[in-house]
């Protein structure tokens, strides 16, 4: 016997996985424009189960206010994304990399 899934589990269960891969990838990468675009899949991620948890069932459709707050985020992500892509190239352009450096320590940068 195969059980049907629904689809807003599906939808729930996608965006748990981009929310993990998101975490992986801003954990692993040391390039600070990877990690702008881990950050950008963990919130793509938590859009898509806000989508899932505001639906409703069939025929009734979803629930307006988990729209309205993943439209908002949208807006909110991108402007936020293209200010740390400014952050980035300015930082690259004076410290000559956009990597972290594992070896910088806090006595490092108090010099």
């Amino acid at each position: 016997m195969m059980a049907t899934i629904d689809s807003a589990l599906l939808f729930a269960l996608t965006g748990c996985v981009l929310i993990g891969l998101g975490l992986y990838g801003f954990i692993v990468h040391a390039h600070l424009l990877r990690r702008i675009l881990a950050f950008n899949v963990i919130g793509s991620g938590i859009f898509l189960l806000f989508g899932a948890l505001g639906y409703l069932g069939a025929g009734q459709g979803t629930d307006p206010v988990p729209q309205a707050l993943i439209i908002t985020g949208i807006v909110v992500a991108l402007s936020l994304t293209a200010f740390a892509i400014a952050l980035v190239i300015k930082l690259a352009e004076e410290e000559k990399t956009a990597v972290l450096d594992a070896a910088k320590t806090a006595e490092d940068l108090h010099e």
